[in-house]
């Protein structure tokens, strides 16, 4: 017999709301098309604005139009934004989201990226070029709550200090190219 148990975040945790992005990935995936389309447009209009559980919903979105290149680029952004989210938590644990993410939305937008290596690296640059440029205009601090201090924490102290996000973002941002390019040797002997 399983149970759901639900767990009020504590602290700063308690400040964090993701409502609507429960909700807006709901829209993105609802079976009616006008629902989906009505939400890629709110989110496609202010991208920068949305946690990334939205971008990869997004992807999945886009796959269902066709539109590959675009479910590419929106997959690659929403991976990166929630590594750059994961390496500026506290909470090692919470990185697991990203997997967990990655499991959930990536088997289209990688079976049909690395069909090809130019697919994959114009996606993930793309990807990096936006994430570079686009401001962060969400609350970072929902990866926290995925992690186990979540459940066993006082829900505080869940960010590193933000004078050192600019030097994580460029550190990720390097580590994702860096990343692609020992795939794309791997995979297909190329750099």
């Amino acid at each position: 017999m399983s149970r759901t148990v639900v767990v009020a975040p504590r602290g700063e945790l308690a400040t964090v709301d993701t409502s609507a992005t429960v909700r807006l990935m709901s829209r993105l995936l609802d079976p009616a098309p006008a629902v989906r389309g009505a939400a890629r447009a709110e989110v496609l209009d202010a991208p920068h604005r949305q946690m990334p559980p939205v971008l990869f919903a997004l992807s999945e979105n886009l796959v269902a139009e066709g539109a590959m290149p675009e479910a590419a680029r929106w997959f690659y952004a929403g991976q990166l934004r929630a590594r750059y989210d994961a390496c500026r938590c506290t909470d090692t644990t919470a990185a697991q989201a990203l997997a967990v993410l990655r499991d959930r939305f990536g088997e289209p937008v990688n079976r049909w990226a690395f069909a090809d290596p130019a697919r994959v690296r114009r996606a993930a640059i793309r990807a990096v070029a936006w994430d570079r440029a686009a401001p962060h205009d969400y609350d970072h601090r929902w990866i926290a709550l995925h992690g186990m201090g979540a459940f066993t924490g006082d829900g505080n102290g869940v960010s590193t200090p933000s004078d050192e996000w600019a030097g994580v973002a460029a550190r990720v941002r390097a580590d994702y190219l860096n990343g692609l390019r020992e795939v794309l040797r791997e995979q297909f002997g190329q750099r």
